[in-house]
């Protein structure tokens, strides 16, 4: 029961840590500090550094051997890298998503775009954030786009790498006073996969990732010469 409950806490304490990350709200590079954590989120070293080991699989933390562990930084070499990545498994995934895909496939993809186009984007005038109803229809739209893919790792695989692209993403928006228009990008994606233009769509939503790393480079260079 008491390993039960310790899982649960650890559990948890990963997912929110997690959401953190991710948006923005713990810094690049900052030291993540055992004690202080285990006190805000009331639970004890245990499961505390269970989340964090967790969350260092995926990247998103690391461990200073033995100092504790910190928030993995943002590099332009590492965004790079992941934009590269992104292209190649989403252009697989893609394709076989184009050929595969039934009538379930196509109002599905009609579906995610419909709810991302309503969605509230409730951009932030202080740091340029979307609301969590955009936040998950975008998240949304881009698992519909290659959902007949045939292949839950790659779907897996994808999904993981949207993640990290996002804290990219967030952390630029937090950095810049841009604020990219990226409805029709969506739209002519969505139009390219339903016409059956695999060429057409893969070059569309490889241009759309490209032109996200594009404006993220540019507001973490700013960021780093106002330092």
């Amino acid at each position: 029961m008491i390993d039960l409950v310790a899982g649960t806490l650890a559990s948890s304490t990963y997912a929110q840590l997690r959401r953190e990350i991710l948006d923005g709200d713990q810094v690049p590079g900052s030291r993540l500090h055992i004690r202080q954590l285990c006190e805000r989120f009331g639970i004890g070293a245990s499961p505390m550094r269970e989340a964090l080991n967790r969350l260092s699989a995926e990247g998103l933390v690391q461990q200073l051997d033995q100092r504790g562990f910190r928030v993995a930084p943002l590099d332009l070499e590492d965004l790079s890298d992941l934009t590269r990545m992104r292209c190649w498994l989403n252009e697989i995934a893609l394709r076989a998503a184009i050929s595969a895909g039934d009538a379930a496939w196509e109002e599905g993809l009609v579906v995610a775009h419909y709810r991302l186009m309503r969605a509230p984007k409730e951009t932030s005038p202080v740091d340029g954030r979307r609301s969590a109803a955009w936040e998950r229809a975008h998240r949304d739209f881009h698992a519909a786009l290659i959902a007949a893919c045939g292949s839950r790792r790659l779907m897996e695989q994808c999904a993981a790498l949207f993640d990290a692209a996002d804290r990219y993403r967030h952390v630029s928006r937090i950095a810049s006073s841009d604020r990219r228009d990226d409805a029709d990008e969506h739209t002519q994606i969505m139009e390219a996969a339903l016409r059956r233009n695999g060429d057409g769509a893969v070059a569309l939503l490889t241009r759309h990732m490209a032109n996200t790393e594009e404006l993220v480079r540019a507001a973490l260079v700013g960021a780093a010469s106002r330092e």
